[in-house]
């Protein structure tokens, strides 16, 4: 089995935890093309088999999230599972709707971010979470990140809470920019919940929950019926193909000439005038070179 699986992922249930129970089903290596928090919820593409040697064509991809905000409230960890270290009241206009679509607005586009400090980010060979546990101070630098649209999808004035639509670049922390947009409404504030509903053409609509995979009568099954194989995620880049002499050649490490113009492509066998998907290459300078070979 070689390919993607996405897993509409559950709350409090970490990454690693689904990449463990995946690989136990289907007997082959499993990775996952970025990670989610286990309070996050959404979709996480699964890579199986040949399908995790093409998770360097995967990580730089931009998302869609949406999230809840709350307000007048900060804690340690900047989301809902920290201590609260700070109050502040949450005055009557900041809710107001033009008010709040007006302070998004101010976020969109490229800009500068710093990481919060309960991350995987680290530091002088340390992850900045290992610090924060021990209170001990570090320096933190901030990212290069872009905002492409902020949408306001709901504001409880009685729960003091926004919930927006977040399509933003690969690196963008929500829960900085939570924090960021309460103090922008001049309070404090945490992110309540986060679920990602895009990562680049995935979307959360076309995921399976381990609970479905792990309640069916043949979870392998489940998970090869949901597969998206090599062949099908790479299928806008064009077609390569080859006859036995010069694919046994790539096979074997020869670069072969090609003119064709650099980048990733699908590679095929002629057998009798039938293509066999043989796996992808990559063309560089007029070279073609084996890649992914399934």
């Amino acid at each position: 089995m070689n390919g993607i699986v996405l897993i509409n992922k559950t709350k409090n249930m970490t990454s690693h935890d689904i990449v463990y129970k995946i690989k136990k089903i289907v007997n082959e290596k499993v990775g996952h093309a970025g990670t989610l928090d286990p309070l996050a919820t959404g979709v996480l593409p699964i890579l199986i088999g040949k399908g995790t040697l093409c998770s360097k064509y995967l990580i730089n991809h931009d998302k869609i999230y949406e999230t809840t905000i709350q307000l007048g409230k900060k804690t340690d960890t900047a989301d809902s599972e920290g201590n609260i270290i700070e109050e502040k009241k949450v005055e009557k206009n900041i809710l107001q709707e033009e008010k709040v679509k007006e302070i998004l607005h101010k976020f969109i586009g490229k800009q500068e971010q710093l990481p919060p400090m309960y991350s995987a980010i680290k530091v002088n060979g340390k992850k900045l979470y290992e610090y924060a546990r021990k209170g001990e101070k570090v320096e933190v630098k901030p990212r290069n990140i872009e905002i492409y649209s902020l949408d306001l999808l709901n504001i409880n004035e009685e729960k003091q809470q926004i919930t927006i639509k977040v399509n933003c670049s690969k690196g963008t922390y929500i829960r900085s920019l939570c924090e960021d947009i309460s103090k922008s409404l001049d309070t404090v504030g945490y992110m309540l919940n986060l679920n990602r509903i895009k990562v680049d053409r995935f979307d959360v609509s076309k995921s399976i929950t381990l609970q479905e995979i792990e309640n069916s009568d043949n979870s392998y099954e489940i998970i090869n019926k949901n597969l998206i194989t090599i062949e099908d995620l790479f299928r806008e880049c064009d077609e390569i193909v080859l006859d036995n002499k010069n694919l046994s050649l790539l096979l074997n490490g020869v670069k072969l000439r090609n003119d064709k113009k650099d980048g990733v492509y699908r590679i095929y066998n002629n057998i009798d005038s039938n293509k066999k998907f043989i796996g992808l290459g990559v063309v560089n300078n007029r070279l073609l070179k084996r890649d992914v070979i399934c």
